[in-house]
């Protein structure tokens, strides 16, 4: 399998099948906007752009390459990807090679757990239209029916015994109209999609061949590392240049132009890296340097009162709620989050007067050719972004701000250079999840279900920032939807609300799931405390919330079962339950736990059930909700980013904590549910379900409840402290 090859340059001709170099090159659209799937047959001599979003191609050799704009970065998807193709196309997993599709599809955006929702027809549909007009092409040359040839592991089988493979005839093949809709599998007859598949990536990650974008080696390039002002606005005010060009290896010291950060370059890291400390910058940190964590919790507190965007009513909750028999309020808080990937940020660019190539990870390539033109005043065919492997992206690659960087210090230089920021860099210079406040208000009858429920969300808009043009007319952003409306539950009469409050001091962005896991934490804390006031079973209260969903009430009376929900724990022992529908997917989560101080909690067992519809991939969805929830629980108990002075207080992993290998849960089991529905997605889901289920839990053993994260924040300490 090949990994990481070069993006090649513009393409000619439009979307469809394409004969060119004789072969087979079929392409499918991406479900965008204002677009459709379809195909049709031309020549590759035309001179019109081509840009297709995912295609197959397929040479004499029988050379079979998938070409696709996602991008791995550990969930898996090169290998799901591949599954959805072979098992229409005919061939093994191992007969096809992946490339990164060069930027221009207009749909390349890896996030959201979007992937598999978004591939799972077009791909097949791809695989299947090529595998038809094979077969046809083969059955002429034999004078025979179609319908008298089978395909297997890139062959074409006659009854006779005959046998061609995809290269001997894709030439041909490429001269047929494709059919305007290819006849798909049933699922009773996958061979792959649904069955465990090892990680096509695997082999060449153990052996350490695969590229990430910190590993990319360009003949006669240089090495920077940067440093912006500590401060949002602040600029450069001096440094000493002199010490810096002193330390041996440094070979240039670069500022922007807006003189918010400096670069020193070296003929290696070390060089570079010793250089910025003794360049020793100083800066002019602006009106932000009045900014503190206080500032920001006292903006958001401050919304709840007052005006708000309403995105939604049902009913009139309000009143239901005033004349209902009791009502029940709560507040909650969310902190300022960080990417932290294990992978810190970097970005090579070779910037000449005729072009322009970009070497990084990212996953929206679009933007990351885009700001190269930019920068460089080129026009964007002459911008080559080379996509690598992504060691973690969470949403931070999302953004491109470090790729703007980046050519705006190699536009400086005649070579090709690579930046690497330090870890307190990457930390201290993230674009982090937004802190939020919520305040939920339910309406409650005899026995104590909900009669109608108010929830106001207090926070910033990131599609405001990130993408405008979604950014509702009323102002509001649909991912805060996420976990609040879209719920398994159905209320009687419900409310929300959305008080826009944007952190000063600080950029904020996408981080795995924001809506999904922001909303959770909120929704399932709140449900679980109504359960309590009703002194209903949290899992017996839920039953009935969603007896008319059944997809939402199987996973959650699966994972009671696989839990032991009913059966007696351990002395010491707890257990917390959360449900939630969320990226197209529903699960059910029970977490076990054991808090011997109230400072410490022993994570014992974690069960989920899952279904995300058909599963293409069974061990990578398992592998993905196991990575989910250790992401979110390491959130949810320790991660907190604060400020101080407008400085950002956590650097390293001394001080922005993690979880650690011997604080992960001891068991995870993950139950997949089977489904005929169309795949949903799962990336996200794991992370989202793991700070209301281990909430909920930690209330179970401490006997009050736990509204604000992190959950070992000193705030939840000092009221346990104070009890």
């Amino acid at each position: 399998m090949t990994q990481n090859a070069p993006n090649r340059g513009p393409h000619t001709g439009r979307r469809g099948l394409l004969l060119g170099g004789g072969g087979l090159l079929l392409a499918t659209l991406w479900p965008v906007k204002g677009l459709r799937a379809d195909a049709g047959m031309l020549v590759e001599d035309s001179t019109a752009p081509f840009a297709p979003n995912a295609y197959i191609r397929i040479t004499p050799d029988n050379r079979i390459t998938l070409i696709l704009p996602n991008i791995e970065m550990g969930q898996g998807i090169y290998t799901s990807s591949v599954m959805l193709i072979a098992e229409e196309l005919g061939v093994d997993l191992n007969q096809i090679e992946m490339e990164a599709a060069p930027p221009g599809g207009g749909a390349e955006i890896t996030g959201g757990s979007m992937s598999i929702m978004t591939e799972w027809k077009p791909l097949r549909e791809a695989g299947a239209a090529a595998r038809t007009v094979l077969v046809q092409a083969a059955a002429k040359r034999w004078n025979a029916k179609p319908e008298s040839c089978t395909v297997e592991s890139g062959t074409i089988r006659h009854l006779s015994g005959l046998r061609l493979t995809f290269g001997a005839v894709a030439s041909d093949a490429a001269k047929l109209p494709l059919p305007k809709e290819p006849q798909l599998k049933s699922a009773a007859q996958y061979r792959l999609i649904g069955k465990p598949q090892h990680r096509l990536d695997s082999v060449v990650k153990v052996e350490g061949r695969a590229v990430f974008g910190i590993d990319v080696q360009i003949p006669g390039q240089k090495i920077g590392t940067v440093a912006a002002s500590p401060v949002i606005g602040g600029t450069l005010k001096d440094f000493n240049r002199d010490a810096a060009m002193a330390v041996p290896g440094v070979v240039a010291v670069l500022v922007t132009d807006a003189k918010d950060a400096v670069c020193v370059v070296g003929d290696h890291y070390w060089a570079a890296h010793k250089g910025l400390m003794a360049l020793h910058p100083e800066w002019n940190e602006g009106e932000n340097a009045k900014v503190t964590t206080q500032t920001v919790y006292d903006q958001l507190h401050d919304g709840l009162k007052g005006p708000a965007i309403v995105p939604t009513s049902k009913g009139d909750a309000p009143a239901i709620i005033a004349k209902s028999h009791a009502h029940y309020s709560a507040v909650y808080q969310q902190p300022l989050l960080a990417h932290s990937t294990m992978e810190p940020i970097n970005c090579t660019a070779h910037v000449r007067p005729d072009g322009c190539d970009v070497w990084t990870g990212t996953q929206v390539a679009d933007r990351a050719r885009d700001t190269a033109a930019e920068i460089t005043g080129l026009p964007k065919e002459k911008i080559a972004v080379h996509s690598q492997y992504i060691g973690g992206g969470f949403g931070r690659r999302l953004e491109h701000e470090y790729i703007t960087q980046c050519v705006q210090f190699a536009k400086q230089v005649p070579y090709p250079l690579k930046i690497v920021w330090s870890r307190e860099e990457d930390i201290t210079r993230d674009r982090y999840r937004p802190a939020y406040v919520d305040e939920v208000t339910a309406g409650l009858d005899e026995k104590g279900h909900v009669t109608a429920m108010t929830h106001r969300v207090v926070g910033p808009a990131v599609v405001a920032r990130w993408d405008p043009p979604e950014l509702t007319k009323e102002g509001y952003d649909e991912d805060l939807s996420v976990g609040t409306l879209i719920t398994p539950y159905n209320y009687p009469a419900y409310r929300l609300e959305f008080a826009r409050r944007e952190a000063p001091g600080v950029i904020t962005a996408w981080w795995r799931g924001v809506g999904g896991t922001r909303g959770l934490f909120v929704v399932e804390g709140f449900i679980d405390e109504l359960a309590g006031r009703a002194g209903v079973d949290p899992v017996a209260y839920r039953r009935e919330m969603v007896k008319d969903n059944p997809r939402a009430l199987a996973v959650l009376d699966r994972v009671a079962k696989e839990a032991g929900w009913n059966t007696p724990l351990p002395q010491g022992r707890a257990r917390g339950v959360a449900l939630q529908f969320a990226f197209g997917s529903y699960m059910a989560t029970v977490a076990e736990i054991e808090m011997p101080e109230n400072n410490v909690v022993i994570i014992h067992r974690v069960t989920a059930a899952v279904d995300c519809g058909q599963v293409v991939n069974p061990d990578q969805v398992i592998s993905q909700i196991e990575g989910g929830l250790i992401f979110g629980f390491s959130a949810a108990l320790y991660s907190e980013i604060t400020l101080k002075d407008g400085w950002v207080e956590q650097k390293n992993f001394n001080t922005w904590r993690v979880m650690r290998m011997n604080e992960a849960p001891r068991r995870i089991d993950v139950h997949l549910m089977e489904s005929s529905e169309d795949p949903g997605g799962i990336g996200e889901v794991g992370t989202a379900a793991a700070a209301p289920a281990l909430a909920n839990a930690m209330a179970a053993a401490q006997g009050h409840r736990y509204r604000t994260l992190p959950l070992l924040s000193p705030r939840n300490l000092e009221k346990e402290a104070a009890k």
